[in-house]
């Protein structure tokens, strides 16, 4: 017997991960993975502009994945959004080269864009992850699967 196909309803993108509750203590190991792409990017800030963004996310990820299926989620999402942004600011940065500078009229709004929208995506994640909701970026790579 078959089901109508109306009557099949797909999860909200903010619906709680298939799997039952989240642990509080999930919650907020998902919500470090998502905030420890700030510290990653304030500690490398100074030495090499910030490319440490993906480097919490993805220890994080590393060690709590097989225990914990939400932050298991959760490391990859903030990991491979991470991981986006990097790209991004490679390319402008490469674009700003081989344009002998002329492309930093648009490579240095872009970044001061970007890295506004990283911080405010970062931050709603990390709250959303406390609250148990999975969280999707949007404009993310999915690299990590």
């Amino acid at each position: 017997m078959s089901v109508p196909p109306e009557s099949v309803t797909s999860p909200a993108p903010d619906d709680p991960p298939p799997g039952g509750p989240v642990s509080p203590e999930e919650r907020q190991w998902a919500m470090f993975a998502h905030l420890s792409a700030l510290v990653g990017a304030l500690l490398t800030g100074a030495l090499g502009g910030g490319w440490g963004c993906f480097i919490g996310p993805l220890v994080i990820w590393l060690v709590k994945k097989d225990t914990m299926p939400f932050v298991n989620d959760q490391g990859k999402e903030a990991l491979n959004f991470n991981i986006t942004v990097a790209i991004v600011f490679v390319l402008l940065a490469l674009f700003s080269v081989m344009t002998l500078g002329i492309g930093l009229l648009i490579a240095i709004p872009l970044w001061v864009i970007i890295g506004v929208a990283w911080l405010v995506f970062t931050i709603i994640a990390a709250i959303k992850a406390n609250e148990g909701v999975a969280y999707r970026y949007p404009f993310t790579l999915r690299l990590i699967k």
